[in-house]
């Protein structure tokens, strides 16, 4: 985190559009904090852009949206299947879920995170959203399980809104047996998007260098902006 004090963010600030232009031009800053867990907020930040997480502050559990410097975005064209990969998929000994058990995925996470930031009202958003999908906005659980043991070995959550897709977060079992495992899932996902006409894939933060390996390009705010805002 750059910042060396947190913004207060309200829906107010969201739905005015003087303030949330100022909020994007403001390249000094990119974390913002609020106590509003509400489903409306939630979604109303993330169809403006931002991927909000979680954080405690003097013992107080708060959101934190964040309306990122870069993003990586993945268009399916550019999906990058490596050798490794084409081989599990040819061995086939695995099965690839969308939504079939999502507290499963949440438990694993909490277990495989140190810092875990999908927890407490953060997780009661999730699974309301999950269990309560609005028209153009719903939570997807992506799951890929061993074929023989039915053994979760990788998974992330993100959310649809209309044909955009952003990864929230993920795990992959680090066992040496399932060995890339975790980019299988990914490339699965890119697959099943792709197939349901997604337009591209908001992977989030540009900084792990698996995201580029698996497509996808670096966009400055300010061009993501322009390509998110007429998808949403």
């Amino acid at each position: 985190m750059k910042q060396n004090f947190l913004y207060l963010i309200e829906k107010k600030d969201i739905t005015n559009k003087k303030t949330l232009l100022e909020i994007y031009q403001n390249l000094n800053t990119n974390y913002y904090v609020s106590s509003d867990f509400s489903e409306e907020f939630y979604i109303l930040l993330a169809k403006a852009g931002f991927i909000s997480t979680s954080i405690i502050i003097e013992k107080e559990f708060y959101l934190l949206p964040e309306i990122q410097f870069e993003y990586a975005i993945l268009d399916f064209c550019n999906l990058h299947i490596n050798k490794k990969i084409k081989k599990l998929i040819n061995q086939n000994n695995f099965e690839f879920f969308i939504n079939k058990d999502i507290n499963k995925v949440l438990e694993e996470l909490e277990s495989y995170h140190k810092d875990n930031w999908l927890c407490g009202k953060y997780k009661e958003i999730i699974l309301d959203l999950y269990k309560n999908p609005k028209n153009d906005f719903s939570i997807l659980s992506i799951e890929l399980y061993d074929k023989n043991s039915s053994k979760l070995i990788a998974a992330e959550i993100g959310y649809k809104i209309n044909s955009t897709y952003t990864s929230l977060s993920g795990f992959s079992s680090k066992e040496k047996n399932y060995s890339n495992w975790g980019k299988l899932q990914m490339v699965l996902l890119g697959f099943y998007l792709e197939k349901n006409n997604f337009s591209f894939w908001n992977l989030g933060h540009p900084y792990m260098q698996y995201k580029f390996d698996l497509g996808a390009k670096l966009y400055s705010r300010d061009e993501f902006l322009k390509r998110w805002l007429s998808k949403v």
